[in-house]
C-alpha cells in the first residue's frame, strides 16, 4: 500500500507539471485534468462499460490498482520512433532514456531497479506464442508497473468477490497492479503496443500462473 501510494503521488506530480504549461479551455483541478485526459475503458462481466476516471477508480479500488496519465512529451524524434511498428534495441534505449525521469523517481521513491521497453506488433514472428505467456491468469511477487507509450493493451483482473473485469489501457497511461493480484494481458484487434515495464529487481518479468479460469475476454475492440 505504501509503495502504491508513492506511485500515485508520483503520477499526480508529473501530470500536474506537464499540464501546467498547457492551457485548458477552463480552470480545472489536477484530478479533473486527469479525468479529462483519461481514455481507458473498463468493462464488467455484465457488459457495463466505464470511461470516466472516477468510475474506473471506484471499480479498481478493491484491488488497490492505480491508473493515471504520464505524458510522453513533445520530442519529435521520440514521437517518430513511437509511431513505428518495429524499432531496434538502440532505438528502444533511446525511448527509455527520454522517459527516464519517471524511472529515476520510481527508483528514489519505491526502490525500482530496472526497466525495459516491450514492443509488440503483427509482423513479429511467433507473436501468438509470445502473447500466450501473458494471456493466462497469473500473479507476480512484486507490483506490475506498466506505462503504455504507444498502442494499447487490455489487462484483466479477478476482484476479491471473484468477479472479473478488464481495462483497456491507452497511450500515455500508467497502471500499477499490486503484487499477488491475479491478472492477465492481451492485445486489442490492432495487435500493437509499446510499453515500458518497471521492476523492483533485475530479474525482469517473472509470472506465477494460477488455476483461475478466465471466463471471457470481454473487450471486442
Amino acid at each position: 500500500m505504501e509503495q502504491a501510494s508513492c506511485l500515485f503521488k508520483l503520477a499526480l506530480k508529473w501530470f500536474s507539471c506537464y499540464r501546467r504549461d498547457r492551457p485548458t479551455p477552463f480552470d480545472v483541478s489536477v484530478n479533473q485534468k486527469l479525468e479529462l485526459a483519461k481514455m481507458a475503458i473498463l468493462r464488467l462481466e455484465d457488459g457495463t462499460t466505464y470511461t470516466q476516471l472516477s468510475d474506473i477508480t471506484r471499480e479498481l479500488a478493491p484491488l488497490n490498482i492505480q491508473l493515471n496519465s504520464w505524458p510522453v512529451g513533445d520530442n519529435p524524434e521520440i514521437r517518430e520512433l513511437l509511431a513505428k511498428d518495429a524499432i531496434d534495441d538502440n532505438q528502444k534505449e533511446q525511448v527509455l532514456q527520454a522517459l527516464d525521469g519517471y524511472f529515476q523517481q520510481l527508483k528514489e521513491t519505491a526502490g525500482y531497479q530496472s526497466r525495459d521497453l516491450i514492443v509488440l506488433h503483427p509482423d513479429i514472428p511467433n507473436l501468438d506464442t509470445l502473447l500466450s505467456k501473458f494471456d493466462k491468469c497469473h500473479i507476480h511477487a512484486d507490483d506490475e508497473v506498466r506505462y503504455i507509450v504507444a498502442g494499447e493493451g487490455i489487462f484483466g483482473f479477478v476482484r476479491p468477490d471473484g468477479s472479473q473485469i478488464e481495462v483497456t489501457v491507452q497511450p500515455e497511461e500508467f497502471i500499477n497492479v499490486p503484487a499477488n493480484t491475479e491478472h492477465w494481458f492481451y492485445l486489442t484487434a490492432a495487435r500493437k503496443v509499446k510499453a515500458v515495464r518497471y521492476f523492483t529487481t533485475t530479474t525482469g518479468w517473472t509470472p506465477e500462473y494460477t488455476d483461475t479460469q478466465i471466463r471471457s475476454q470481454l473487450a471486442t475492440v
